[in-house]
């Protein structure tokens, strides 16, 4: 099957990222990393602008709580918001001078947040998959290149997480009651793009965005491509529904002048309409340590 996406926003991204839909508010809420900024949106006639909040550096990924309150992903720190705007650290990630950044994160279905990391010189094989709970942050994995999309299955038995400079979409077992994980292996390989953000539908299914693809593929548990969104922007970057509306975040950087007039809805959000629902968004719950 395919689909095609119409554009929903009038601001265009530098890098959009990371749409999560608040049902109890409903909202939309997503990032845009080099502007170090959340941003608040309404579904109307496409996405209406709220609210947003500018950080000190890049933001990665950002969850809701319960309340309405934030959890953000800065570049090496997780940031609570209160709901008066009132900032405290939650955890440090990453180490003090590490040359990488915070950047996919997604909340279990148990209320934990998990979060990865990128690179920002030519290191490969050293970035971080991390959950953080009552126990602190535990380190998932530590051989990645460069993490990103983080999704699990309807009954939370399986966990999907991308590493996207090789490509893969890697699948394990998930205890929801402790967050353990099994043993990581590969569901599939993109030749033609790269995976970035995903997403799972009430079906099981994923539904993955490619980077440098312009389009978001939908996957069957085994890996099986059962549809295709085609996108008006190169670098498709991540995907969230909102009931039963795809969203998808693009980005505009680091597209030649020539590209850029070619693809002039390139970094604005979109929406589809694919015959798919989404699961409910797991709220985070604080750790003790944020409480």
């Amino acid at each position: 099957m395919e689909f095609s996406a119409i554009p929903a926003s009038t601001d265009s991204y530098a890098l959009g990222e990371g749409p999560v839909w608040d049902a109890a508010r409903s909202r939309l809420l997503w990032v845009d990393i080099l502007a170090n900024t959340v941003h608040e949106g309404f579904l109307d006639d496409g996405v209406r602008a709220g609210r947003s909040w500018t950080f000190e550096d890049t933001v990665g990924a950002v969850a809701v709580a319960g309340d309405g309150s934030l959890l953000v992903a800065e570049r090496h720190t997780l940031t609570a918001v209160a709901l008066d705007g009132t900032r405290s650290t939650v955890a440090r990630v990453l180490p003090e001078g590490r040359d990488s950044r915070l950047n996919d994160g997604a909340v279990d279905p148990a209320g934990r947040f998990l979060v990865g990391s990128l690179a920002q010189d030519d290191r490969r094989g050293e970035e971080v998959l991390v959950r953080l709970d009552d126990a602190g942050v535990t380190v998932l994995d530590a051989d990645l290149d460069l993490s990103n999309g983080l999704a699990w299955s309807p009954s939370g038995e399986l966990f999907y997480s991308v590493d996207t400079l090789p490509g893969v979409v890697h699948v394990r077992d998930y205890d929801v009651a402790t967050g353990a994980v099994g043993q990581r292996r590969d569901l599939l390989t993109l030749a033609d793009g790269h995976p970035d953000g995903m997403c799972v539908d009430a079906d099981g299914n994923l539904w993955i965005a490619v980077w440098g693809g312009a389009r978001v593929e939908c996957r069957s548990p085994a890996g099986a491509l059962l549809a295709v969104v085609t996108v008006p922007a190169p670098n498709t970057s991540s995907v969230a529904f909102a009931g039963d509306v795809l969203v998808i975040t693009t980005a505009a950087r680091g597209m030649p002048r020539e590209r850029r007039a070619a693809f002039p809805d390139a970094g604005r959000l979109f929406t589809a309409s694919v015959g798919a629902r989404g699961l409910p968004t797991p709220l985070w719950v604080p750790p003790a340590c944020a409480r």
